[in-house]
């Protein structure tokens, strides 16, 4: 009978928060990584680690290797958790679906979902509050454009996550230098009004079935985030707005979704509008506060993957606090210049509604294997490029 789950992409903080929800659950869990030095593989949760072919500079033999380990294994569900790797599984559904259980959409489905324009444009449609942007189909538009842009703006890659390729423009002689720069990595990026800072994010995290019935849903605010001026969150609170899940609810059931995804909106302090931003579909960065909340999505996927019955998980805990202290808040820390007015402070290791990402009592050896991680830099081109998509 199977009974374990594989999951990939074991450096990042989500694939030891999986680790970590399903082994307390007596699932055992197996990780994989480009390298043998992964932040997940050193987890007492984690019961099989290997080494896989990297599937950014390799993915032929990704693909190759991972069938493989399926058709060798005892695998009831498998948890691509980065880009990189559920881009190559959902195209080569066809091949993996006959070892094992994949909990996410098909390959178009994902593209769609992972292409801004095609979001923000779907949502605009809807009635769903967006930023004003600008589509670019030509280069000749930037003339036209760039006298009228309300600046500051923003410029950003049309599919992707984190900060690379986001450019921030505070006046417009710096607009299309700085344009046809990230144009020629990344083709005709957006043109978007910069909600200014002060505004709150807000990420609301949903589980759909086959049926695209929502099974579980969670809502979080940003506290705090590194790179300062917007990238991924190093403290944040669990909260309950019904208007933004019901937002991405309705955006996701019409895109037929199955699996996890998170969908982010910022308030606009301008008017206090709640504005959509993007669709994150996949695991985020954020799933330990989810499952501390008491919204365990890794192992209600693995009830899905069993077959069983449950009821929608709506109620959580409000008011529960999650920190990436090493080293997302502390580099927040040293770059903010209000370092001093944090709100809340940074100093403030007691509180007990405060619990974080790495950091365990009960497992603390993985913040032996993320500090091992700047080792990797020397070696592994797979983990400075996708630490270069984040810049951290």
């Amino acid at each position: 009978m199977k009974s374990e789950v594989i999951i990939t992409d074991g450096h990042w903080r989500k694939s030891l928060a999986a680790v970590r929800a399903l082994g307390k659950k007596g699932i055992k869990t197996a990780v994989g990584e480009s390298t043998r030095v992964a932040t997940s593989m050193f987890s007492k949760y984690c019961r099989r680690a290997f080494v896989y072919p990297s599937p950014v500079h390799r993915p032929l033999e990704f693909i190759d290797f991972m069938e493989n380990v399926l058709r060798r294994g005892n695998c009831q569900m498998f948890l691509p958790m980065e880009d990189e790797t559920l881009v190559l599984i959902s195209e080569n559904h066809s091949i993996f679906s006959r070892w094992t259980y994949l909990p996410f959409v098909s390959a178009d489905k994902l593209a769609f979902a992972r292409s801004k324009d095609r979001v923000l444009q779907l949502a605009e449609t809807k009635g769903i509050p967006i930023p004003k942007t600008w589509y670019i189909e030509s280069l000749a538009q930037l003339d036209e454009l760039i006298d009228g842009l309300p600046y500051p703006v923003v410029i950003k890659p049309k599919t992707g996550s984190g900060a690379l390729g986001v450019s921030y423009i505070q006046k417009k002689q710096d607009l299309k230098k700085r344009y046809l720069s990230i144009h020629r990595q990344y083709p005709y990026p957006l043109i978007q009004e910069r909600i200014p800072a002060e505004g709150a994010g807000y990420g609301v995290s949903l589980l759909f079935d086959e049926n695209s019935t929502v099974k579980a849903s969670f809502v979080h605010k940003r506290l705090r985030e590194y790179p300062v001026s917007g990238g991924a969150s190093t403290f944040r609170e669990s909260v309950q707005n019904d208007e933004i899940r019901d937002m991405a609810v309705s955006l996701l059931k019409d895109l037929g979704w199955f699996g996890v995804a998170m969908v982010e909106f910022k308030q606009d302090p301008r008017d206090g509008v709640l504005k959509l931003m993007e669709i994150n579909p996949r695991f985020w960065g954020s799933l330990s506060l989810a499952i501390a909340s008491g919204v365990n999505f890794p192992y209600l996927l693995y009830k899905m993957s069993k077959g069983e019955r449950f009821k929608p998980v709506e109620n959580y805990k409000i008011g529960v606090k999650c920190r990436w202290l090493l080293p997302g808040d502390l580099l927040h820390f040293i770059y903010n210049p209000n370092r001093v007015r944090l709100i809340p402070e940074f100093f403030n290791f007691t509180d007990p509604d405060t619990h974080y990402d790495i950091l365990s009592l009960d497992d603390p050896l993985p913040v032996l294997g993320r500090a091992l991680t700047l080792l990797t830099f020397l070696y592994d081109r797979d983990i400075k490029h996708r630490m270069r998509m984040r810049k951290i």
